[in-house]
């Protein structure tokens, strides 16, 4: 429940954040009385201070790998900013015995995965590989621990730090609302405070570091003695304690770092800020107070009051500011208590030209409405009912259980801090929420921010100032030269060869788990995998047809009938529905995709049969609640008008529109548009729905602890009462004539970065190429270390990363290489595309080749471990009519895979001359250089795809 905002880098962060978010939450999530709390492990300590936890889990022939050090940017001083973040980077680059960039390409050769994160209070780093490779990460880990420093040339420091700016052009400069923390923190926390500045950094500080810098930085705080490592998965206890001991035991204590004290702030005043946000469509409204620390009772009694003001129908802040004012569609709330000091969030993105003033004074009325109303015994228990499911959810891997312990470890002093933590959470009462509103909320002083689209400051609370966001000036690209100092590396004295990687003996076999398909009376089909790890299920309803379905001029309505669907049945109100699911700790969620639609779950196999329930009763007994119909218009309406304004979704739409041309629905987005979709009507959606669902056309997955007669009886009334009928599922024509190199650009005046989209129609997933095709492009862009990411990112730090590959599904997907980039390196970062696209297909290495087929066969030991991951499987059993085996058979694709083969694949579908090349970015700076880079045709087009009349355009 509580949001916790860790910064995370490299390319996997989405997965990281989610993961390192159940550090904190999920393994103390578990609070039903008969639930076993603990995870067995056994922790010791090394000579020199390095705490060691080991946890034994066989279940999978895999291993992860994860060390957090104690040091985050709250160690970091004014003016030095963003080092523990660049930091990270640096770690990734080669030590005394690894070369640079090796990091990343080794572990993948293993079929393993890695990353590293960085929050306000700490770093980690993480690798899971199958286990015959444990050896290696030890190795791999302990050299950067203790034999990494010597390494740090000027050259790779100036590329992560160009890395390290794009990343903050990415994340912040070039998105709606990206300040907002700046502005929020630097006036939360006085200056000095460790949390007064963003961990990304300053990106004065961050042009400033120096290489001593850095050095002073890891002398001071990558010490084993500042540092925790977890081994999670399938290894012998006593061989993990022997390797441990020969790769780190020798590696010698650094300073001490003290633990800091927790340092909570009050401020005395409300503080109120506007700033004119370039990207943004819509208003958005914070408010923010200070709190405290995490594992304080008051910590976690605000957890619950952020929950209950604002999460779902029954919460205040929904009731007055969406039902009652319509002044928005989603209301967020949440308190973030870490290790020094915490802060309560509201966060409300008004809908399209809505006044902030009457926002704010809306919050204030939900306040009174929460006096009024109170807390009742039900409302912490709707909140605890769901926290059981969501602990299994986060023990699910053996990286979850590597962070959850050392996150423990390192902030609580224990691994075994779980039982303390769900016994605080346990005995959270109505009492302690309505105490801890008083107390840091109820009139009291808060900082505000109203961050407004250009030009409407006129929707800005009153008295608030300008706040003082530093923008980045577009400048020319100028390449600082670094030359280093050629000096050989004294390498750092071992007991043992370290110069060698270690032998990682024979991999684990492919073990693919057993399914079971059935088909039910009313044509209903059915997967399943029983796993029986942990005592929860995942299931998905996926209905053919989805945005397929639309009509082009009523574009919108599958997309729309999915919201609407969620909102109360015939029997329920949506308040009802809503509390139904929550009590059970269930979750059910439904959405559109390109060609279905599709019901998903997560629930306790006790909850099974009562979730099921509900899933019939949303399936079979709409509501067609016109009230919830009319708010969730106006929700889509605002989305799309954001998504017009950041630069991915404009990218991506132009991409589209493009490359599958009018008269294909693909080429218009699955939302709709703000007419298609004010003009949809609830019979559209009545009619819809009608015509287009059926268990004909429907597959069940379903995967957990669960048998198949268990499943197949759980899905008896549904059989029963859902009847089969006759859908048409239309088929689109795709016109792929293709026969030049066009540059299409989309202008966004002031944009920090240039997004990048390449390509044109591939294949569908059903083609026999299709996935010999993906293990072509493998060594081209589908990974970290493929060629246009070695390039434009470890080389010449152009972007944060940069990728290429086919996507596909019963209908021809694209081919598409994809970047951000640093908008004054657009024009050469699209000539290094494409030349990295023409030069591929002369032919690569066999040294590459091998890499290939190592990283793709070797990573399929990491492919079963999870439900979520199960259920990804069987759903492309099902939706592609795979064989249960089909996992073997692209094995034996890749085995059988030659030089001359990939050469042969990378010349049929690799085409550079007759590909789309779609910039969104600053025209006035980089248009024109496009003209003469040897382009069949060059236009500025509208977001629309209109061609723009060049004279509006500043040369």
């Amino acid at each position: 429940m509580t949001k916790i905002k860790f910064k995370f880098s490299m390319l996997t962060l989405l997965m990281v954040s989610f993961l390192v978010l159940s550090c904190k939450d999920s393994l103390k999530q578990s609070i039903a009385d008969d639930s076993k709390f603990s995870i067995d492990f056994e922790k010791y300590e090394l000579a020199n201070g390095l705490d060691v936890i080991l946890h034994q889990d066989k279940s999978d022939p895999i291993v992860s790998v994860a060390i957090q050090y104690g040091v985050g940017s709250n160690r970091e001083k004014t003016g030095r900013t963003g080092f523990a973040h660049l930091f990270e980077h640096m770690l990734f680059q080669e030590s005394e015995n690894v070369p640079q960039d090796q990091f990343f390409k080794k572990i993948q050769d293993l079929g393993g995965t890695l990353n590293g994160g960085t929050w306000k209070d700490g770093t980690v780093y993480y690798e899971v590989v199958p286990n015959n490779a444990l050896e290696t990460v030890l190795w791999l880990e302990s050299d950067r621990m203790g034999y990494l420093i010597n390494t740090v040339t000027e050259s790779a420091f100036y590329n992560q730090q160009e890395v390290v700016q794009n990343e903050k052009r990415q994340r912040v400069d070039n998105n709606p609302y990206g300040h907002t923390s700046w502005v929020l923190d630097k006036n939360i926390y006085p200056e000095g405070h460790p949390y007064n500045w963003q961990v990304i950094g300053e990106l004065e500080d961050l042009q400033n570091a120096t290489v001593q810098d850095v050095k002073d930085f890891y002398n001071q705080f990558y010490g084993p003695n500042n540092a925790t490592l977890v081994l999670a998965g399938d290894f012998e206890m006593d061989d993990a304690k022997a390797l441990v001991e020969k790769y780190f035991g020798e590696i010698k204590r650094r300073e001490e770092v003290k633990k800091l004290e927790p340092q909570p702030v009050s401020i005395s005043e409300t503080k109120r800020f506007y700033h004119e946000d370039n990207f943004a469509t819509a208003p958005q409204l914070n408010m923010v107070w200070p709190t405290l620390q995490q594992y304080t009772d008051d910590a976690y009694a605000l957890d619950f009051l952020a929950e209950i003001l604002s999460s779902g129908k029954k919460a205040p802040l929904y009731k007055v500011l969406v039902k009652e004012k319509d002044i928005t569609s989603r209301t967020t709330a949440y308190n973030n208590s870490q290790e020094l000091a915490g802060e309560f969030h509201i966060i409300i993105t008004a809908n399209a030209g809505k006044d902030l003033k009457d926002v704010e004074a809306g919050i204030f009325e939900a306040f009174q409405l929460f006096e009024k109303e109170g807390v009742t015994d039900k409302d912490v228990e709707r909140i605890k009912a769901g926290l059981e499911t969501s602990f299994y959810n986060g023990i699910s891997s053996v990286l979850g259980k590597s962070f959850q312990l050392a996150q423990y470890n390192v902030f609580a002093g224990d691994p075994a801090f779980i039982e303390k933590d769900i016994e605080n959470i346990k005995k959270v009462t109505k009492e302690d929420v309505l105490r801890v509103y008083n107390t840091y909320i109820k009139d009291k002083p808060y900082v505000m921010t109203s961050f407004v689209p250009k030009g409407q400051l006129n929707l800005i609370t009153e008295n608030s100032v300008k706040a003082q966001v530093v923008e980045e000036e577009i400048k020319e690209n100028v390449v600082k030269t670094v030359t280093d100092v050629k000096e050989e590396i004294v390498k750092t004295p071992s007991k043992i060869d370290r110069s060698k990687a270690p032998e990682t003996g024979v991999s684990p076999k492919l073990k693919i788990p057993e399914s079971w398909n059935a088909v039910l009376s009313n044509e209903m089909k059915v997967y399943g995998i029983e796993q029986n790890e942990i005592p929860t299920v995942n299931f998905s309803l996926v209905i053919d047809g989805g945005h397929l379905l639309d009509n082009k001029d009523k574009n919108g309505v599958a997309n729309l009938m999915t919201d609407i669907m969620m909102e109360g049945t015939a029997d329920k109100t949506p308040e009802q529905l809503e509390e139904e699911i929550e009590m059970l700790g269930a979750s059910i969620n439904m959405y559109t995709t390109n060609e279905s639609i599709v019901i998903s779950g997560n629930t306790l196999v006790r909850n099974f049969d009562k979730t099921m329930d509900l899933v019939e009763e949303i399936l079979l007994k709409p509501r067609w609640d016109a009230e919830e119909f009319a708010r969730i218009k106006t929700k889509t309406i605002n989305q799309i008008k954001r998504s017009n304004a950041d630069p991915n979704s404009v990218a991506a739409t132009v991409y589209n529109k493009i490359l599958y041309g009018d008269d294909h629905i693909f080429a218009y987005p699955t939302s709709g548009t703000e007419a298609t979709v004010e003009a949809i009507t609830m019979d559209d959606l009545k009619t819809f729905y009608t015509a287009n669902f059926s268990p004909s056309i429907s597959k069940f997955n379903v995967v957990g602890k669960i048998s198949k007669e268990k499943a197949l009886s759980s899905l008896k009334k549904l059989e029963e009462n859902w009847k089969a009928k006759q859908v048409e599922i239309p088929e689109f024509p795709i016109v792929n004539t293709r026969d030049k190199a066009s540059l299409y650009f989309v202008d966004i005046p002031n944009a920090k970065q240039s997004v990048i989209n390449i390509g044109y129609i591939g294949l569908p997933r059903t083609d026999a190429d299709f996935y010999p095709a993906e293990v072509m492009n493998y060594k081209l862009g589908g990974s970290f270390s493929g060629n246009v990411n070695l390039i434009l990112r470890e080389e010449k730090g152009y972007t944060y990363g940069a990728r290429t590959g086919f996507s596909g599904s019963k209908t021809p997907g694209t081919f598409t290489a994809s970047s951000s980039v640093r908008t004054n390196t657009t024009g050469e970062s699209v000539q290094i595309f494409k030349d990295e696209i023409a030069k591929y297909k002369e032919g690569i290495s066999q040294e590459d080749l091998d890499f290939t087929k190592n990283a793709l066969i070797k990573s399929n030991a990491r492919r079963f471990e999870t439900q979520y991951s199960l259920l990804g499987m069987l759903q492309d059993i099902s939706n592609y009519n795979l064989a249960p085996n089909y996992i073997e058979n692209e094995e034996e694709i890749i085995n059988n895979m030659t030089l001359e083969q990939h050469k042969t694949l990378a010349n049929k579908y690799l085409d550079e001359s007759k590909m789309v090349y779609v910039v969104v970015g600053d025209a006035a700076s980089q248009y024109a250089q496009f003209k003469s880079m040897g382009f069949d045709e060059v236009k500025l087009i509208t977001k629309d795809g209109k061609e723009v009349n060049l004279e509006k355009v500043k040369q």
